[in-house]
């Protein structure tokens, strides 16, 4: 991350939020980290994410399932460590956004990263499926601090989400161009309507353009909470 990123209140410690998911690891376990990457970018890229399973990409990479899964505990996982470096890379662009535009309405910075999220949705949402469904798909049923550690909701990027949106959000209000609104939940709900699961189905099943999405989305926590001009 760039000098000049670090000193942005939203970026601030965010990255490392990504840079912790990875493990201090040997030289043998990184080469075996990067083989097993390797191997799951080429069979999602071939069949899909969904039509990928553990033991074909452990099969594939040459390693046992026992190994796989030390080091992945689900797929949600391994797509995480896939996705890390464009997560760095969507997080510079932010970045780059909010310096160029720190004279602009806070809306429209608002607008802005709302677009982006559509778009990194639009290229990257297969593969962020999995880390949302991985506590349903694969991890127990209960409510233990195991279970909630690998939730979507607590994964660096959804946190990291979660403090850019809110700060935007903040911005607007102390900006004037809000009404007052609880901050935390408002961010909830905008990115429960960004839930991969939640996009890939309305984009699939309900047959909605992503343009269309984003105007609701608009139209609901942009247009739908601004203060009345009169």
């Amino acid at each position: 991350m760039s000098e000049e990123s670090r000193d942005c209140p939203v970026l601030t410690g965010m990255s490392a939020l990504f840079e912790s998911h990875r493990r201090s690891e040997r030289r043998d376990a990184a080469e075996h980290r990067e083989r097993i990457l390797e191997v799951a970018r080429s069979l999602f890229a071939a069949h899909g994410v969904d039509a990928v399973s553990m033991h074909q990409i452990a099969l594939a990479a040459g390693v046992g399932q026992g190994t796989l899964y030390r080091r992945y505990a689900h797929k949600g996982e391994l797509c995480m460590d896939l996705l890390s470096e464009r997560h760095q890379q969507f997080m510079e662009e932010i970045f780059t956004m909010l310096a160029a535009t720190a004279t602009a309405p806070a809306l429209e910075r608002l607008d802005r990263a709302l677009t982006a999220v559509i778009v990194l949705l639009e290229e990257y949402g297969n593969w962020l499926e999995p880390i949302a469904t991985a506590e349903m798909r694969e991890m127990p049923c209960d409510e233990s601090d195991t279970a909630r550690r690998f939730a979507f909701q607590y994964s660096p990027w959804h946190r990291w989400l979660h403090e850019l949106f809110a700060w935007l959000l903040a911005e607007a209000v102390e900006r004037g161009e809000l009404a007052p609104l609880d901050i935390d939940y408002t961010t909830d709900a905008l990115l429960a309507a960004l839930h991969p699961m939640v996009y890939r189905f309305q984009r699939q099943e309900r047959g909605f353009s992503s343009e269309r999405i984003l105007q609701g989305l608009r139209r609901i926590y942009i247009d739908g909470v601004k203060t009345s001009k009169e």
